[in-house]
């Protein structure tokens, strides 16, 4: 991360000083897909690439990791924006009728 001066008075004479503060990185947030019984496999896929903007191909391979695993990871964000996508995905597959659920988990930095 980028260093930045802050300037700070301190009784040291007439001399200003700065310290240096260092910036620090969000949390991260992974979006995860949870497989069910009823959700069509097209659909997760459409899911995919509207909200989180995979081609075809990445869509479907991660289709199928929610299918063989019962999980996925669709993204890894900050928090604001992971509990969007998650909020979308749910939206609209109740939209669509579809029991497709989707959490966010912490991830380690």
């Amino acid at each position: 991360m980028a260093d930045q001066q802050v300037p700070v008075r301190r009784e040291e004479g007439q001399v200003l000083s700065r310290e240096k503060t260092r910036l620090k990185r969000p949390p991260m947030y992974a979006v995860i897909l949870l497989n069910d019984d009823y959700t069509p496999m097209e659909f997760v896929i459409w899911i995919l690439q509207m909200v989180f903007y995979k081609d075809h191909a990445e869509a479907t391979r991660l289709m199928l990791q929610v299918h063989h695993e019962g999980r996925g990871t669709a993204g890894i964000f900050t928090h604001d924006v992971a509990r969007t996508k998650a909020v979308q995905v749910e939206q609209m597959a109740r939209k669509h009728e579809h029991p497709l659920a989707c959490v966010i988990e912490a991830v380690e930095s």
